[in-house]
């Protein structure tokens, strides 16, 4: 038996995080994973949404089975070009602020230039300002500081810089001899990774799928509505395939497949878990069981949406997320190899 090779997958994940793609701008990636897939003549549409949904026949056409993982990632829009010349921004996603201080990022403007900058405090130097440490790290006090000549609001306009430009932030990705990766973002493209190297297998292999299976590269997760639609009447169970949350009293770790129990949606199919804990066993594959407190994921939309689906949630263990985050490659290998013995399993229902 063989599985997609992890080294082809972190490369691709590499290339992927290097995309900008705040929700609400996301295009760029998604004609990135549509080239990849028609490339390979998998069918493809878009949606409405501006999402992607790739379908691979199986045997049975009656019965569907969806998976989804999402390339959109945390951001900013510029909220206000103050007096100095520097910018106000208004977070996109789940960002806190003292996540990106001292963070490179690209304004992207509404007429497709790019400048670069750097977030910072206004407070930020320590020679003229007594509080530059204690000073609360919010919207007030943290501004992007454009890498051009502009000392006023008029020089910042004149560059073509205006309210409502995304900004996308460095992902500062790093691949370490060790297995490691370090970049921002891995929420989710790490598993966009994944799903788009199973989807090379299943094509190039011939394997013949048991259900019809779609794939849903969501573009709006990060705002809490990318995998609510498009699911097909036929569809019975939806897995989404997302980080797994780590920290404090968590049993996730970087280095296995993560398969979420419940988050703050409440609890997900106990079959579909227990299935996906037996394909784990039967194949020994590494995961943990987890609780995800503070989470919610394109499954629980779908649910919430009202579709009448068998939903799930798994992924990589990702530490620090929506940070600087981090993964090891044995978490992509564990959670590729879960996922491909999934693709071939029978529905629980």
């Amino acid at each position: 038996m063989s599985y997609p090779d992890s080294k082809e997958t972190v490369e691709l994940i590499k290339k992927l995080v290097m995309i900008p793609s705040p929700s609400g701008n996301t295009d760029k990636v998604i004609t990135y994973v549509e080239e990849f897939l028609t490339g390979m003549e998998v069918e493809t549409t878009r949606n409405r949404k501006g999402g992607l949904i790739a379908t691979l026949p199986g045997k049975d056409e009656d019965r569907h089975r969806m998976l989804t993982a999402h390339v959109d990632t945390l951001g900013a829009m510029v909220k206000e070009i103050k007096p100095s010349g520097r910018l106000k921004l208004d977070l996109i996603g789940g960002y806190k602020y003292n996540a990106i201080e001292g963070e490179y990022c690209e304004i992207e403007t509404a007429g497709g230039r790019t400048f670069t900058g750097t977030i910072l405090m206004h407070q930020t130097s320590v020679h003229v300002y007594k509080d530059a440490g204690k000073a609360e790290r919010n919207q007030d006090n943290m501004e992007l500081r454009v890498d051009e000549k502009v000392r006023t609001e008029k020089d910042v306009r004149a560059l073509g810089i205006q309210v409502g430009d995304f900004v996308s932030l460095n992902p500062r990705v790093e691949v370490l001899p060790n297995g490691f990766i370090k970049s921002r973002h891995l929420d989710d493209k790490a598993s966009v990774g994944i799903l788009l190297q199973l989807i090379k297998q299943v094509k190039e292999e011939k394997i013949e799928l048991p259900y019809t299976t779609h794939f849903l590269i969501s573009n709006n997760e990060e705002i809490g509505y990318g995998g609510n639609s498009n699911i097909t009447p036929e569809t019975v169970e939806y897995l989404a395939v997302d980080m797994g949350a780590m920290g404090d009293g968590q049993q996730t770790d970087e280095y296995t497949a993560s398969i979420c129990v419940k988050d703050a949606s409440g609890p997900y199919h106990l079959g579909l878990r227990k299935n996906l804990t037996e394909l784990a066993e039967k194949n020994g594959i590494g995961y943990k069981l987890d609780i995800y407190p503070y989470y919610g994921s394109d499954a629980s939309a779908a649910i919430r949406a009202g579709h009448d689906i068998v939903h799930g949630l798994v992924g990589p263990g990702i530490d620090s997320s929506h940070a600087y985050e981090r993964t090891h490659i044995t978490s992509i290998e564990e959670t590729t190899k879960l996922l491909y013995h999934y693709l071939q399993s029978e529905l629980v229902l």
